[in-house]
């Protein structure tokens, strides 16, 4: 069979399966996948370095598919280029447990990279794969000596591009010059509404690609087999900017009533238009799911991918006898961990001294950076503010990929940038920071980061109205109880210098998921815990701060529970009402209510025993995160309201989170006086 033949026999195969698999469930998105079945074709068949046999290979090339709607066109490709995914696999679209989900899922299908279905998320993701491709590239490769040297390929869509993380990221990338990631655009000019004409014909998006300092082609016609290999050459060989190759496809195509259709966009195409499509193809319209033989030989990517790796590892083993040292830490990397003895490193704070939480967090990063090589991160433009820098590492840009990300005034970008780099790998923990009340820009990102298991860690300062003059619009206030309604996200809100310490300890250790770590503008008591509970315990999530009757043999009356920097009040309030009441009185620190909840019922128990009903939570926040662990008896000393403008000590106490109040607020439980919910 001749090479024009076999092409098209192949992504005909392509058009029939995702049609077959939409019409079987009902269910999806045919178009874009007939659509781009050339383009596809192409990226897999000739340009990506992947052996389907390792999916973990540190140097195959990685794709994304930003349009996560299309992923049968992706599960044809990875079923019929060799990766383990088979035909009854794809019969099962959608379907429960399948390997073969609605969108594209990290970890639950061989062969994909990142999450994708939130529009412009996969965009950004892969500006975070290719900056660690960069970072890493620079960190490990040697004169002579390249182990880290590939692309990173990414399709996108109309509504990609729409989205505004899609236009902070390609910003991003453009100013960074990332020669080695290639971004195909769909322009197949239909959304789930009808023609694009109605939304996103008043800008030239290739100018706006242009502008951000992108490499931009243009191919008229998707079904150019040539046009395309030229254009996706050029964009590969293109070493000082990311490219973006805009191309023209008719959705639907070649399904003869069905092209150029919004219906066509979300829903099955009917038996009819499925049969029809396939007579014209000059396929047998009564078989389904079927492939021809030839097309798995083909379209294989077994043999050249097992090869180039191959090739790869003979250099990878000459470049690690000659670079132990740097092998040791390669090594390291793609593991997750840090080198040895970064825990012996955290610092210990003398108590009474006041120090803000971020202040603390500064120090302890400055304390490990060194056995973190390949942790990267920064802030969206507030480094000085959220203090997370590694000082003397140097900033990533066009000409240095230094450890400090310069993110910019973009939140939204950085988190999925943040999580592309920790998917690409070899990268530790990587993070993003910005003020609590910002998180709400990248709750996208961070929401995926979970739903991924990435392990990423979220540095939010100015956690509470305790920041002061800036006002509501900068004082978080539901912004606790949302991000703990996230599954699998632990959200660590340190309650002094020591518990920070610890936080991070947590978080750098934590290896299936991403940690939040919430920390204080404003400076905050260290407790001197020769008298307290160790601030180890904060890995338990909560635990027994002090109590008054000294072991803690004797029942409490009273429970205080309190967070971040409200521990230091909560506990003299507690202090206070034993000198004036002698009533028994606990006090619990509870940084983490994830990792409370994952302790047994015998240790939750034990710091909040069942029959004390007389528990008072402190919290500057909404209060719907504390109800579970007050109970009907309890009462929420919490926020739900905006704050105001002033200084930070003047508006805490002015809504009630002085020693004095809080004591009042727990006498009235004391005097069962509870206020009605």
């Amino acid at each position: 069979m001749e090479q024009s033949e076999i092409s098209k026999l192949s992504i005909d195969t392509i058009r029939g399966l995702a049609m077959d698999a939409v019409q079987k469930a009902n269910a999806g998105h045919p178009g874009t996948a007939m659509a781009l079945a050339p383009l596809a074709y192409t990226i897999f068949k000739r340009f990506l370095h992947a052996d389907p046999a390792a999916t973990d290979w540190p140097d195959r090339d990685r794709f994304v598919l930003s349009s996560g709607h299309a992923c049968m066109l992706q599960y044809s490709l990875l079923h019929l280029t060799g990766y383990e995914l088979s035909l009854d696999d794809l019969k099962q679209f959608r379907q429960w447990g399948s390997r073969t989900p609605g969108h594209p899922e990290r970890g639950h299908t061989p062969g994909i990279e990142v999450t994708t279905g939130p529009l412009g998320q996969g965009f950004a993701n892969a500006v975070g794969m290719a900056i660690a491709e960069r970072f890493l590239a620079e960190r490990f490769n040697q004169p002579g000596q390249k182990v880290v040297d590939h692309h990173t390929y990414a399709i996108c869509s109309d509504g990609d591009l729409m989205e505004g993380i899609s236009q902070e990221a390609a910003s991003i990338a453009g100013h960074f010059g990332l020669g080695k990631l290639v971004v195909c655009y769909d322009d197949n000019r239909i959304t789930i509404d009808g023609s694009t004409t109605i939304s996103f014909d008043g800008e030239n998006h290739t100018a706006r690609m242009e502008a951000d300092g992108w490499h931009v082609q243009r191919v008229e016609d998707s079904e150019d087999l040539d046009a395309l290999e030229a254009a996706l050459a050029a964009g590969r060989d293109e070493a000082e900017r990311p490219s973006f190759i805009a191309i023209r496809s008719h959705i639907a195509y070649p399904a003869p009533n069905a092209v150029d259709t919004a219906a066509s966009h979300g829903s099955a195409l009917g038996e009819e238009e499925v049969r029809a499509t396939k007579e014209a193809m000059g396929f047998d319209p009564d078989r389904h799911f079927w492939v021809d033989e030839r097309v798995y030989e083909h379209m294989s990517l077994r043999d050249s991918g097992a090869q180039a790796r191959g090739e790869w590892q003979e250099r990878y083993e000459d470049w690690r006898e000659a670079s132990p040292e740097l092998a040791a830490d390669w090594d390291l990397a793609w593991a997750g961990r840090l080198r040895d003895g970064w825990r012996e490193t955290l610092p210990k704070f003398e108590a009474g001294e006041k120090l803000a939480t971020r202040a603390a967090g500064q120090q302890v990063m400055a304390a490990f950076a060194e056995h973190a090589p390949t942790m990267i991160g920064g802030a969206a433009d507030l480094v000085e503010s959220t203090k997370t820098l590694f000082e003397g590492a140097g900033e990533f840009s066009k000409v240095h990929a230094g450890r400090n990300v310069p993110f910019g005034i973009r939140e939204h970008a950085m988190g999925a940038i943040v999580n592309g780099a920790a998917a690409h790998g070899g990268i530790v923990s990587p993070y993003g920071s910005t003020f609590l009340m910002f998180s709400d820009y990248m709750r996208g990102s961070v929401r995926l980061s979970a739903l991924m298991g990435l392990p990423v860690v979220w540095v939010w300062t100015h956690d509470s109205v305790g920041l002061g003059e800036d006002g509501p619009t900068h004082q978080p206030i539901e912004h606790y109880a949302s991000l703990r309604a996230i599954p699998e996200l632990w959200v660590i809100r340190p309650g002094d210098a020591n518990e920070t310490s610890h936080a991070w300890r947590v978080a750098l250790e934590r290896e299936d998921g991403p940690v939040a770590l919430l920390l204080s503008r404003q400076g905050v008591e260290t407790l001197d815990r020769a008298e307290l509970g160790a601030a180890a315990e904060l890995e338990r999530g909560g635990y027994v701060l002090w109590d008054s009757s000294g072991d803690g043999t004797v029942a409490p009356e009273l429970i205080l529970i309190s967070t971040g920097a409200e521990v230091p009040p909560t506990l003299a309030a507690a202090r206070k009402l034993v000198g004036e009441t002698k009533a028994n009185v606990r006090a619990v620190s509870m940084p983490c209510i994830e990792l409370f909840e994952a302790q047994t019922q015998e240790y939750r128990d034990s710091v909040l025993p069942p029959d004390t009903t007389k528990r008072l939570a402190v919290e500057p926040g909404a209060s719907l995160s504390w109800w579970k662990w007050v109970g009907t008896g309890g009462d929420v000393l919490g926020l739900d309201r905006f704050g105001a403008s002033a200084p930070g000590t003047k508006v805490l106490e002015e809504l009630g989170f002085s020693v004095e109040n809080i004591a009042a607020r727990a006498r009235a439980l004391l005097d069962g006086k509870v206020r009605p919910r």
